[in-house]
């Protein structure tokens, strides 16, 4: 029987479309609600997507914090996309601003790294996704569903040029005279987060807790009555220049100076010992609108990898995997070993503490302006 040509060469075609789809690449729009890289056919579908797509969009990560710079040169390195970084000294609220901002247009950004406050308030555009070592993340650190999951954590410290000043052990130190006109906090705790859970160590140091804020708000009363604490802000600035030499502030950042300054300044650092350690985390999520979905995906298995989180080590934040990486023994020892010791469980505050603590500060926090 003779078959109709036209008929033939229409169910080629359909035949030749089938067979196609059954062979297809993984595309962005596959990407786009993908809640792990199972449901793309595994991390070589995620990879091959992403390089397809070619770029990722980045915002508000300085290079020099956590060791930013370093680890956006290891994603390109290893799978060739073009990363772009956009306002790296914006903060967690510039991000959401601009996700809004640039809604369905190729200058999105595709991945946000967040303050907990702001990302628990717009999780309404975050995309849930899942990458492959998920239960390495202790399960009070993500959300079930994947939408956010914390990164890496910063630990209070205290940073001071031992040049002219001790190195203090503890909180009760800083009270000393030979620490007059020394003491800077990292920014007013009524609004900076730094400078809020500096108050919350020194509230555990002195009988309060993450609750009880008023032995924090004493201590710091009485550090400013002896003339010890600055009414600056700190900044790599001001301590280059030594007008703020003791800093109380995130590890990683006062780590940093201490590789900085070396041969100028020499820059110690110590996690105080009469308090347990206070951790913030900072918080990762997907744009639901990520213009380079994939990449925004593999941005992800890469940070949480053990070489993406080495990255974040090395640059004195510790991973929310971190546990899980010296069980393993993934972890990068040297980087490891040069963190400050830290002896305790640290305490994690919740959003509620956050919000409340701050919300109780505004009417106790009067007796200096930190500028």
């Amino acid at each position: 029987m003779r078959i109709n040509k036209s008929r033939a060469m229409v169910a080629l075609a359909v035949t030749a479309i089938a067979l196609g789809a059954c062979g297809s690449s993984t595309s962005s729009s596959d990407a786009k609600t993908a809640t792990d890289a199972a449901a793309l056919g595994g991390l070589d579908k995620l990879v091959e997507a992403a390089k397809k797509e070619g770029t990722l969009n980045v915002i508000a990560l300085p290079p020099d914090w956590a060791n930013y710079g370093q680890i956006i040169e290891g994603f390109t390195a290893k799978y060739g996309i073009k990363v772009v970084s956009d306002q790296p000294d914006g903060s967690s609220a510039d991000e959401i601003t601009a996700a809004k901002n640039n809604k369905g247009t190729d200058a999105a950004p595709d991945v946000f790294d967040l303050g907990v406050n702001v990302a628990l308030a717009n999780t309404d555009i975050f995309a849930p996704y899942k990458v492959a070592n998920w239960a390495d993340i202790p399960d009070n650190l993500k959300d079930p569903t994947g939408l956010w999951f914390a990164d890496y954590a910063g630990f209070v410290s205290i940073g001071c040029d031992v040049g002219k000043v001790a190195l203090p052990a503890t909180m009760a130190d800083l009270l000393k005279p030979e620490y007059k006109g020394m003491v800077a906090l990292n920014g007013d705790p009524t609004q900076a987060s730094a400078g809020y859970h500096g108050v919350v160590l020194a509230s555990l140091a002195n009988g309060g807790s993450a609750d009880d804020l008023a032995p924090g708000v004493e201590f710091f009363k009485k550090l400013n009555d002896a003339g010890n604490l600055l009414p600056v802000d700190p900044s790599p600035a001001t301590i280059k220049s030594g007008q703020t030499p003791c800093v109380i502030d995130w590890e990683y950042n006062n780590a940093a100076q201490t590789a900085a300054l070396a041969g100028t300044i020499d820059w110690k650092v110590s996690i105080p010992s009469d308090a347990p350690p206070v951790a913030a985390y900072y918080l990762q999520a997907v744009n639901k609108d990520a213009p380079h979905p994939a990449a925004a995906r593999l941005w992800m298995e890469y940070i949480y990898s053990p070489e993406g989180s080495n990255g974040w080590l090395k640059g004195f934040a510790r991973p929310a995997t971190l546990a899980a990486m010296i069980k393993n023994g993934t972890v990068d020892q040297a980087a490891l070993d040069a963190l400050s010791v830290a002896a305790g469980t640290p305490v994690v505050l919740t959003q509620d503490q956050i919000k409340n603590g701050q919300e109780g500060l505004k009417s106790s926090w009067t007796f200096i302006t930190i500028e």
